[in-house]
């Protein structure tokens, strides 16, 4: 009695495993949708050259202006950096003015002529061993002659 009472012990529990084997099974988990990449950037390397930005300061760090401002002491350089994207020869020119009331002065006029071959930055500036007349001032940018952009500011 012994021998079937092992012996059925050992087929109950082999029924049990095997039904425990065709259980249900866990459902594999859901696809995710992955989104498609984000649109890449306008390509700033294959378009004209054209202005970004004119920034003023009174130094330069790695050929940008350090600081930006636009009030400077009389005896400050005055930079002035211009940045541009796209590639292709240009001519960049910096038409500094003095402004009191409604009369104009030209001070400065510097032209460079640039190969761009994606953003840069061109560097502009003036300055005067014994100081600049308080008063205000702007630079004017042209590319290939046409206006850029412009900044105003103040010598105090």
């Amino acid at each position: 009695m012994r021998s079937k009472t092992s012996l059925a012990l050992v087929l109950s529990t082999l029924l049990a495993f095997s039904l425990a084997g065709c259980g249900k099974k866990e459902a594999p988990a859901p696809k995710v949708a992955v989104p498609p990449p984000a649109p890449v950037a306008q390509d700033v390397v294959n378009v004209p050259v054209s202005v970004k930005s004119v920034t003023l300061g009174n130094a330069l760090t790695d050929g940008k202006v350090a600081s930006a401002s636009t009030s400077f002491a009389p005896h400050d350089t005055i930079y002035a950096v211009v940045e541009t994207v796209g590639s292709g020869d240009a001519s960049l020119k910096a038409a500094w003015t003095y402004h009191k009331g409604d009369q104009t002065a030209s001070v400065n006029e510097t032209t460079q002529d640039i190969k761009a071959s994606g953003p840069a930055h061109t560097e502009f500036h003036m300055s005067k061993p014994d100081g600049w007349p308080a008063g205000d001032y702007k630079v004017e940018v042209f590319l290939n002659g046409g206006s850029a952009g412009s900044q105003t500011f103040t010598v105090k």
